[in-house]
């Protein structure tokens, strides 16, 4: 009886509680309506995203004689001319070898709100390449080892137009055609390379075909020095920075493009104890090409003009005496070309590189040589290089054993500061391993 009465008090409350879930039932078009809402929300897009990327990268390389380079022979340029000692043995004859990881990277690409009805992305980026190089004297490393700046930008990019803002890749540096060496010097010499703050507007014409002008200011990699100068002191002597102009093809297969570029520096406020406003103006021109497909990805890519010292090749400029006492000053004349042949196979990848650049001087009469390749009275006349690689690749790790020769022809210095005499050909045999695993 007890148990009954029990029961019957809790009836009502049973009740209670059916009529209120037959109310919280969902019907099958508003559940539909709620997963919709949550797919809604779920694919809606970030105000703010950010992705972190780079590479773990070592290299093992061994050179069989004394080159120019930068930072700890990681980055060889050209073979060193002979230099004989009281026994007429070639000093420079000898090997050299190291193995580094100090261009190691890591970067990160994020995005925004709109800004203007434009897209807003920008770039960070950093390795550990350093700024300066081993100081010998003091027996200091400089900077190598330590975080470098490579890129900082921010873009804004509408339908057909686009304004980049920042440090990045000096405009002659293509990144869809540059050199595929597994060599850190990505062929320096025979390809511009740096990165210079700077603004870029690019305006697509036509689906295919793209208009570039920038305005850019030299920084760690700068012009040749004057006399009494400091590093960089021609760019920020400048009023006007570089300016340059690039139209650009991108179809299915094929990727090419033509530029020029308009430089006015300023070496110097001051020269022989008076003031001082002459400049060294140059002009240059280039084009490349690539075509690419699944099997196969070539390359070829062409420069030519004055004081190219700020893109890492040869030349720079010339001082010349006047009446007044002030220095004057004219460019140096380089070409440069190269072609890279390489295998599109996603795990193993041979590839060629070969690549030429001839000093073609300046006008006679000059006092002082400011460039890249002249030593003492001694002057590079060219400077050839021809490599061969194969990448083996898994997922995001590869292992790149790689051969290359670099020759160089050194000459007596001329009164057009082109080699004449005593013509002596000299050559480095670099091999090397590089490892990398990125992410």
């Amino acid at each position: 009886m007890k148990k009954f009465t029990v029961l019957l008090g809790m009836l009502p409350a049973l009740l209670f509680n059916t009529q209120l879930n037959a109310q919280d039932t969902i019907s099958n078009a508003d559940l539909l309506k709620r997963i919709e809402a949550l797919e809604t929300e779920r694919n809606k897009p970030k105000e703010w995203d950010a992705s972190l990327y780079g590479w773990v990268r070592t290299e093992y390389s061994f050179d069989s004689r004394q080159s120019a380079y930068t930072r700890e022979y990681n980055l060889n340029l050209y073979p060193l001319d002979e230099k004989l000692d009281a026994n007429g043995q070639d000093i420079n004859d000898t090997g050299a070898s190291n193995f580094l990881a100090i261009t190691s990277r890591v970067g990160i690409r994020f995005r925004g709100p709109d800004v203007w009805g434009a897209k807003a992305t920008g770039n960070l980026e950093g390795d550990f390449f350093g700024n300066t190089e081993l100081n010998k004297s003091s027996a200091g490393s400089g900077s190598i080892g330590l975080l470098r700046l490579r890129h900082a930008t921010a873009t804004l990019t509408w339908p057909k137009t686009a304004v980049t803002f920042g440090q990045t890749w000096y405009p002659t540096f293509v990144p869809e055609v540059f050199p595929g060496v597994a060599n850190f010097n990505t062929g320096i010499l025979f390809n511009p390379f740096g990165w210079a703050g700077q603004v870029k507007v690019s305006q697509k014409i036509t689906p295919k075909f793209t208009f570039t002008l920038v305005a850019y200011k030299d920084r760690e990699f700068q012009t040749a020095n004057a006399a009494g100068a400091s590093a960089n002191s021609a760019t920020f002597n400048s009023s006007i920075p570089t300016f340059h102009g690039q139209l650009q093809y991108k179809g299915k297969s094929v990727f090419a493009g033509v530029g020029a570029e308009y430089q006015s520096l300023k070496p110097v406020i001051e020269s022989g104890g008076l003031a001082s406003d002459e400049k060294v103006n140059s002009e240059m021109f280039f084009g490349y090409f690539k075509y690419a497909n699944e099997k196969i990805i070539a390359k070829l890519y062409g420069i030519t003009g004055g004081n190219l010292h700020h893109l890492v090749m040869i030349g720079g400029f010339a001082g010349y005496e006047n009446p007044n006492g002030i220095e004057s000053y004219k460019p140096t004349k380089t070409s440069a070309f190269w072609v890279d042949v390489a295998s599109a196979h996603p795990k193993i990848a041979p590839g060629v590189f070969f690549g030429y650049t001839r000093n073609s001087g300046v006008d006679s009469g000059y006092k002082n040589l400011y460039m890249r390749g002249v030593s003492g009275t001694r002057i590079l006349d060219n400077v050839w290089r021809a490599a061969a690689r194969v990448d083996f690749k898994q997922n995001k790790f590869s292992i790149s054993p790689e051969v290359e020769y670099t020759a160089a022809k050194w000459g007596d210095l001329s009164p057009e500061a082109t080699a004449e005499n005593n013509i002596k050909d000299v050559g480095n045999l670099r091999a090397m391993v590089r490892v990398m695993y990125s992410f």
